[in-house]
């Protein structure tokens, strides 16, 4: 009979105590974060996000003892692979996914990291003084000469496309060149909330954007039930206004005569007797008319 270790019991007890009780739960990769930037990043989100690195074995046994309290949570354990670690917060999905986002910050290449795009050196002067760089430079694929006393990029290149290892010659000169290619932070696999999962693709949007999109489909939607003739509590108002200005229109044009347009059928009536009376002989005109219209009755 195997015997399980008191420490390896007491965490899976602690660990399923907080996922029982957290309201938002997540997987997030810390593949490669050196122990100094993960303490940094532990106390830029501490009293927010709770960060617990614990072994997948171990996580996955919490989450089966969990499963039968909240559904769905079991399907956290396919996103158990390599360095994870847990996170348990308050914070809804979209806004963990950007406290995330916050905690990464770019650093130098090391020999064996896999560009994580495509990685380029632009032409021009470097901080080097002639010597032996030059070789070092061009070792690593970088196109170097020495031009006016000067060390020179002399075009700009690629030097390592997405997905290629980075060779230890170039990641040290491209350290040397202030290039730090490599991103390193927290990298949000999966979020829980309310037995519903959410991958990073899905939370990555741009609030703006969003934001816009709300108001353009609002008023889609306003404009629709307003020209429809369905009204509701936000357009009801804007379709009696409507109807109003179209009854309104209707009776003038069709010369229906009621409150609101009869002061407004008399003022046409008499600008067209002005207009029509300008186009007569003066002499057919009475002087109160010829004194409306400007004319000298002298003449």
């Amino acid at each position: 009979m195997v015997t399980v270790p008191t420490w390896k019991k007491k965490e899976v007890e602690r660990l399923t105590n907080l996922l029982e009780v957290s309201p938002v739960v997540a997987v997030v990769d810390i593949e490669n974060i050196p122990s100094l930037q993960m303490q940094q990043m532990r106390a830029r989100l501490r009293g927010t996000v709770n960060l617990i690195v614990s072994r997948n074995t171990l996580i996955e046994r919490a989450l089966d003892n969990v499963s039968s309290k909240r559904d769905g949570m079991e399907e956290l354990k396919e996103y158990l692979s390599g360095q994870t670690a847990l996170v348990t917060t308050d914070l809804n999905p979209f806004k963990l996914f950007k406290r995330m986002e916050s905690t990464k910050t770019s650093a130098p290449a090391r020999g064996g990291d896999i560009a994580p795009n495509n990685i380029k050196v632009e032409k021009g002067d470097t901080p080097f003084k002639p010597g032996p760089i030059v070789g070092d430079l061009q070792k690593a694929g970088i196109p170097a000469s020495i031009q006016s006393g000067k060390v020179k990029i002399n075009k700009t290149k690629v030097v390592a496309k997405e997905g290629e290892p980075i060779s230890d010659d170039l990641a040290k000169m491209l350290t040397r060149l202030e290039i730090h290619p490599i991103t390193v932070g927290l990298d949000l696999r999966i979020v829980y909330e309310e037995g519903n999962l959410f991958e990073k693709e899905t939370l990555d949007i741009d609030p703006q954007s969003y934001f816009e999109d709300i108001k353009k489909a609002s008023q889609s939607a306003f404009n629709l039930s307003v020209n429809a003739a369905y009204p509701t509590s936000m357009t009801i108002e804007s379709m009696i206004m409507k109807a109003h200005r179209d009854a309104f229109s209707l009776a003038f044009n069709t010369d229906i005569m009621v409150d609101e347009t009869v002061k407004l059928k008399l003022s046409q009536a008499h600008r067209d007797m002005l207009s029509l009376a300008a186009k007569l002989d003066p002499d057919v005109l009475g002087s109160e008319l010829i004194k409306k219209l400007g004319l000298d009755e002298d003449k």
